[in-house]
């Protein structure tokens, strides 16, 4: 019954439900051909949203959505253009070094492509870079936000997988790191063959000193959620909050650009977007309970182990996995379904859980730049006003990097770990 029910949900999806419906429907018919009472379809949908650690997903959101509304993300472009505009290659160098500053605020691909991404797409164009190129450069950049903190989806696998948040997000940072200069790295050499432009010459010291005191209150964003995780003073609940709060701080103190309007345009796109991911959470919750139920998980265990028990063999054949998962399903669906039957396991196997999370979460962020179902494709070619196909057709080479840094995730866990070992 439980093949069934996977059967049916992936039925669904490929004829074009959505993933809402595609979730419950079949859990429901589960629930109705069994006899379960339908006061469980609640109970089982609440408790899944009555998480501590999942508070942080709508207040990071508000975090994004605020600087996209303030004035923040076009100083951290600036800084960001001042700084690394001389490098071959110039406002795409540009692209995806800011792409870094902005995810250690706003913990979201999605925010990043639509916030910062309509800047850089924007100046791009109007420094000689085709469209779909400069699409391509904001698509791939963005996979970095999901893994360096504050990450959405860290916190809902932490959630779902029972283990530390905070360590999941420190666990981010090298990652992200390491995935910025490869794709650097491309971009640099992509820009050098095609002759793109750059910046004139190096930038004095007192320019980067006129552009960086402007977005200095920003770029302490991130460095004070770090060290608060590190030095024990907040949870990422917590760090979320604390987050918010300065947000707002220097977007009506400092920066001064902050409007009511503005204030409540941001409140509702995080009420729209959190609606719809916890909507899923506590979808996904039914259907995880009933595959539970049917011993699902279990199943998976006997067959993958059997198959074999060397740690980086089922790594390799997880990485398969996710990446054919993650060019179909968004990253919160396929944490919510997949985690609980992919990871007992590996973890079983010896695959340590905070290193296996930023596999999974990195896996499913490269699904976002693959066809066909490439969220961010969708959304950086309504931005940039390009087909999709030629986007792809751009995108491709940064499949390259992309890959190089999963696999150096997945086979150097001391890469990964060393900073949130620090905590033990």
């Amino acid at each position: 019954m439980g093949i069934i029910v996977i059967s049916l949900f992936f039925l669904l999806f490929i004829v074009g439900f959505p993933v809402v419906l595609s979730i419950l429907i079949p859990a429901i018919i589960y629930i109705f051909s069994n006899g379960i009472t339908l006061n469980l379809i609640s109970q089982r949908m609440h408790y899944a949203l009555d998480s501590y650690p999942l508070i942080a997903v709508p207040v990071f959101i508000f975090v994004g959505n605020l600087m996209n509304s303030s004035g923040i993300t076009r100083r951290i472009f600036k800084f960001a253009d001042t700084l690394v505009g001389r490098l071959p290659g110039g406002l795409a160098q540009v692209n995806i070094f800011a792409s870094l500053i902005f995810s250690g605020m706003s913990g979201a691909a999605l925010a990043d492509v639509g916030g910062l991404g309509q800047i850089e797409i924007k100046a791009m164009k109007e420094r000689g870079f085709s469209a779909s190129f400069a699409a391509s450069v904001t698509c791939a950049s963005a996979t970095v936000g999901p893994i360096f903190p504050p990450s959405i989806p860290l916190v809902i696998y932490g959630s779902v997988a029972g283990v530390s948040v905070v360590k999941l997000l420190l666990a981010g940072i090298t990652p992200a790191v390491l995935a910025i200069i490869t794709l650097m790295i491309m971009t640099a050499v992509i820009s050098v063959v095609r002759h793109y432009p750059r910046a004139d010459r190096w930038p004095k010291p007192k320019e980067i000193v006129r552009d960086f005191l402007p977005a200095f209150p920003a770029l302490l964003t991130p460095v004070l959620l770090i060290l608060g995780m590190l030095s024990g003073l907040f949870t990422p609940t917590e760090a979320a909050s604390v987050t918010a709060a300065y947000v707002l701080l220097i977007s009506t103190v400092f920066y001064r650009e902050l409007t009511w309007k503005h204030f409540v345009h941001a409140s509702f796109e995080t009420v729209k977007a959190t609606s719809s991911i916890l909507l899923i959470v506590a979808a996904a919750s039914l259907f995880g309970w009933i595959l539970a139920i049917e011993q699902i998980p279990q199943l998976f265990s006997e067959t993958l182990l059997s198959i074999t028990t060397n740690p980086y063999m089922l790594l390799l054949i997880l990485n398969g996995i996710l990446l054919i998962v993650g060019m179909f399903l968004d990253s919160t669906t396929a944490t919510l379904l997949l985690v609980p039957i992919v990871v007992p396991p590996l973890v079983n196997a010896g695959i340590d859980p905070i290193h296996l999370g930023l596999v999974f979460i990195f896996n499913i962020m490269i699904g976002l730049v693959t066809p066909p179902m490439g969220l961010s494709l969708f959304l950086v070619s309504g931005i940039a006003k390009v087909t999709i196909r030629d986007i792809i057709r751009e995108v491709l080479p940064y499949m390259v990097p992309l890959i190089v840094t999963l696999l150096l995730i997945t086979y150097m866990p001391g890469f990964v770990l060393w900073i949130p070992n620090m905590l033990r």
